[in-house]
């Protein structure tokens, strides 16, 4: 039979372990992301201000702490009047690659562009100079990923003159230029033609496009900057900036 000391003793244990269990819930409550703020209905951040805000929010990520990005009643109503995005984000379309849940970012805050391999035809070129001439973004990011399918693909044809069925042959065909790029180079082929890939689509957006991209990069109020995603850590690397 268990004594009144022994009952009071473990009724405080107990308590003590609710408490302790509590405070830890709270410690981990997830926090509100960071709003960018918006003045006459489009972002007032600067293309570095909307950088830094990217890396916070991998920063987040990786640091698993819990971020509640704005998805909610009020912010569907509040955006469904008009959208103010702070970047447009050209991707790949991976499954494991999600730029609002890599940057811990709710809806309406990124213009999202993504296809197999992260390459940029007529129609993303019209999405992306849509995002910054009429959304107003100050920021582009063209972000490749490690163990890219559609590099591999592109680089199976290259080293064994590989071919694909249906519209994935035409699909990989920019990729190539990349890939013969880096044949020879030091490290791991694969990844660096990954990275060769975001850097010739970010030279695109950089320098021969149209002036509804060039001339606000040349007035400083667009950036366009290369990014690779580590499947593995989920970090984010911004390694080719301006």
């Amino acid at each position: 039979m268990m004594s009144r000391r022994n009952v009071l003793a473990g009724a405080a244990v107990a308590g003590g372990a609710m408490a302790a269990g509590t405070g830890m819930a709270a410690a981990q409550a997830p926090q509100p992301a960071r709003l960018a703020p918006v003045v006459d209905g489009k972002t007032a951040l600067s293309p570095d201000q909307a950088l830094e805000l990217l890396i916070e929010g991998n920063r987040n990520f990786l640091n698993d702490v819990p971020t509640a990005a704005p998805v909610g009643r009020e912010r569907r109503l509040e955006i469904a009047q008009g959208q103010a995005p702070f970047a447009a984000y050209v991707t790949c379309s991976d499954s494991r690659v999600s730029p609002e849940i890599l940057f811990g970012r709710g809806l309406g805050e990124l213009f999202i562009i993504r296809n197999a391999g992260n390459t940029v035809d007529t129609v993303a070129l019209g999405s992306i100079e849509y995002a910054v001439a009429e959304l107003g973004v100050p920021l582009i990011v063209v972000m490749g990923h490690e163990s890219c399918g559609a590099v591999k693909a592109a680089k199976a044809v290259v080293d064994d003159n590989a071919t694909f069925p249906g519209s994935i042959g035409r699909m990989i065909e920019p990729i190539i230029p990349a890939v013969l790029e880096v044949r020879g180079s030091e490290g791991d082929m694969l990844d660096n033609a990954i990275r060769a890939n975001v850097s010739r689509v970010v030279k695109q957006l950089r320098t021969t496009t149209d002036p509804l991209l060039l001339d606000p990069q040349a007035a400083g109020k667009l950036k366009v900057v290369g990014a690779h995603y580590d499947l593995d850590t989920g970090k984010v690397d911004f390694f080719d900036q301006p």
